[in-house]
């Protein structure tokens, strides 16, 4: 139902989106145990023709869900999701990581 992609616009934070063609109140988006973004929905479309001496009508449904493991550094109170014109924008902000303080020893000898 959509095509998918990810990538990393910058050091602070990694975006993903996700193409979908539907309403956002079609769509979840959820963090499942602090390390994996869930995107799933649902859409049931009915079409409706008649005239003097027919009547159709065509329904369609589908479901889809995608899954991303998040960094071990993404901040999970500060995800954001937004859709416009049919495509989700998932940005996930990152903690910097902390680089170990390193002391040298000096070699004797």
């Amino acid at each position: 139902m959509g095509r998918s992609f990810c990538h990393q616009r910058n050091l602070e934070s990694a975006t993903s989106s996700l193409c979908l063609m539907i309403k956002k109140e079609e769509v979840k988006v959820e963090i499942e145990d602090n390390s994996v973004l869930q995107i799933s929905g649902e859409r049931n479309v009915e079409k409706e023709d008649k005239n003097d001496t027919w009547h159709r009508v065509e329904r369609s449904s589908g479901k889809f869900m995608r899954r991303f493991r998040l960094p071990e550094n993404a901040k999970m109170d500060e995800v954001k999701a937004a859709m416009e014109n049919g495509v989700l924008t998932v940005t996930v902000p990152k903690a910097e990581v902390k680089k170990p303080d390193v002391k040298p020893i000096q070699i004797t000898g």
